[in-house]
């Protein structure tokens, strides 16, 4: 069992270095800044879609607190080397809502997240079938949905950690509190884990669509809900709430200090 689990971990080591090789390529000779947002858009996603495919094989073989533990590392992997990548359409439509971007940048992200989600299919079979311990006889394209509770539900959970996660971002981000970047990581792990056995726990479009869009269980129209609306609704009231939870944060502060 220890070698199978060290495969896996060599497997999801070799998608986060090669990702990176490609991305210091890209920052070195790409130098429009669309097109390199959305080059590190396409390999952001095309690494967090690979090494979850293998994180299911993890989840499987070895256990929901073993897959936690990768995660969670992972989590601080991608937020030390993806810089102003994210592999998630919502953090483009929030930039969008504030005015950050345009429309056509944020959808344009959002496509070139969505290709690099789809790309890797190719590449997670290969490995696959390379035949190691817990890889055996497995298919990217023979796949049950994560989904266990009716739709509306699901979306409804998706939705619900998407916005916690969200918040806790905004105010980690904010306050910038010593090992905030530790805190941000236990939390999506812990959410992750939450939903884990009713909608899968993933809070990303792309994410989603790139491991569960069509397998067994699932309408595409239920996929698209639980997914797509779910996640993204999340985000929307998390943009719409946090400005409240701002003001009231900041000023409970101010007035601590104040007394203090």
């Amino acid at each position: 069992m220890a070698s199978a689990l060290i495969a896996s971990c060599l497997l999801i080591a070799a998608s986060c270095l090669s990702s990176e090789l490609i991305r210091i390529i890209i920052n070195k000779n790409v130098e429009t800044p669309l097109s390199k947002l959305l080059c590190l858009e396409f390999i952001a996603s095309a690494e967090l879609c690979a090494v979850c495919f293998e994180l299911i094989v993890v989840a499987e073989e070895y256990g929901i607190w073993m897959y936690a533990l990768i995660l969670f590392l992972l989590t601080l992997w991608w937020a030390a080397h993806w810089a102003d990548a994210s592999a998630c359409p919502y953090i483009h439509l929030e930039a969008y809502l504030d005015g950050s971007v345009h429309f056509s940048q944020a959808f344009l992200a959002t496509l070139a997240e969505i290709a690099g989600g789809l790309a890797i299919y190719k590449y997670v079979q290969y490995t696959w079938d390379l035949q190691l311990s817990g890889h055996i006889n497995r298919s990217v394209w023979d796949c049950d949905a994560d989904l266990h509770v009716p739709a509306f539900q699901g979306a409804l959970i998706e939705g619900v950690a998407t916005f916690l996660c969200r918040i806790m971002s905004k105010i980690i981000a904010e306050f910038e509190p010593r090992f905030g970047g530790v805190l941000d990581a236990f939390i999506g792990t812990s959410l992750v884990v939450a939903a884990c056995d009713y909608s899968g726990g993933y809070f990303n479009p792309v994410l989603a669509t790139s491991l569960k869009l069509n397998c067994r269980g699932n309408t595409v129209a239920e996929h698209f809900v639980v997914y797509w609306v779910g996640s993204i609704g999340g985000s929307v009231v998390s943009w719409w709430v946090y400005p409240f939870v701002k003001e009231n944060l900041f000023s409970k502060t101010s007035t601590d200090k104040k007394q203090k």
